[in-house]
C-alpha cells in the first residue's frame, strides 16, 4: 500500500468486513480487536481485487516497511537525509542494513539502492513533466550532486537523457506500485 488511493481502498474494505481500526497509514493498518480467519481471508480475497494484499509473516512486513520508508523519503518529503541511505534504513527500521539489504534483494529481487534509485527518478520524471524547474532547479531539490550526475542516473535508468524526455509528447510515468 504505497499511495493515498490505496488507504482509502484498504479503509473502505475493513468497514465493508464490519473490522475496527484505529489508524490505516501507507502500508499499515491498525485493527482493533481479534478478526475471525474466515473474516481475514475473505478481506484478503477482497483486497487482492484491487492489486493489495494482507501480509501475515514477519519479513514480508519488514520488507513492505523497507519499501514504504523510501518511497516516503523519495515522494512525499523535501528534506535531505543527513546520513547515507544504509544508516536511515537502519535507524528507522532499528535492523542492520545487511540483514534489511539481503532481505529486500530475496523478497523484492532487486537491490535496496535500485529501487531507491527507481524511486527518484520517478519523482524527477514528475518534475520535469510539471514544467516548473529547470534541470539544475530539479538536481538541487532531488540532492544529486551536479545536472550531470542526474542526467547519468536518468539515462542509465530511463534509457532516455532528461532533456530527451522533457521534448516527448507522450510523457510516461510509472505508478508507485509498479516502480
Amino acid at each position: 500500500m504505497v499511495c493515498i488511493r490505496c488507504q482509502l481502498i484498504v479503509k473502505s474494505e475493513l468497514e465493508k468486513f464490519g473490522i475496527e481500526y484505529s489508524d490505516v497509514k501507507i502500508g499499515e493498518a491498525n485493527i482493533i480487536g481479534a478478526v475471525p480467519e474466515d473474516t481475514l481471508a475473505k478481506l484478503d480475497g477482497s483486497l487482492k481485487k484491487s492489486g493489495l494484499e494482507l501480509m501475515n509473516s514477519k519479513k514480508s512486513v519488514l520488507v513492505e516497511k523497507i519499501a514504504i520508508a523510501i518511497i516516503e523519503l523519495v515522494h512525499y518529503t523535501e528534506d535531505q537525509i543527513k546520513v547515507n541511505l544504509s544508516d536511515y534504513l537502519s535507524d528507522k527500521l532499528n535492523y542492520d542494513y545487511t540483514y534489511l539489504a539481503n532481505l529486500f534483494s530475496e523478497v523484492k529481487g532487486i537491490t535496496i539502492e535500485k529501487f531507491y534509485l527507481k524511486h527518484k527518478i520517478e519523482k524527477v520524471k514528475e518534475l520535469i513533466i510539471y514544467d516548473e524547474l529547470n534541470f539544475s532547479e530539479i538536481a538541487y531539490k532531488m540532492h544529486y550532486s551536479s545536472v550531470a550526475h542526474l542526467s547519468n542516473q536518468f539515462k542509465k535508468i530511463t534509457g532516455l537523457t532528461p532533456s530527451h524526455f522533457r521534448k516527448m509528447k507522450s510523457k510516461r510515468r510509472d505508478s508507485l506500485e509498479n516502480v
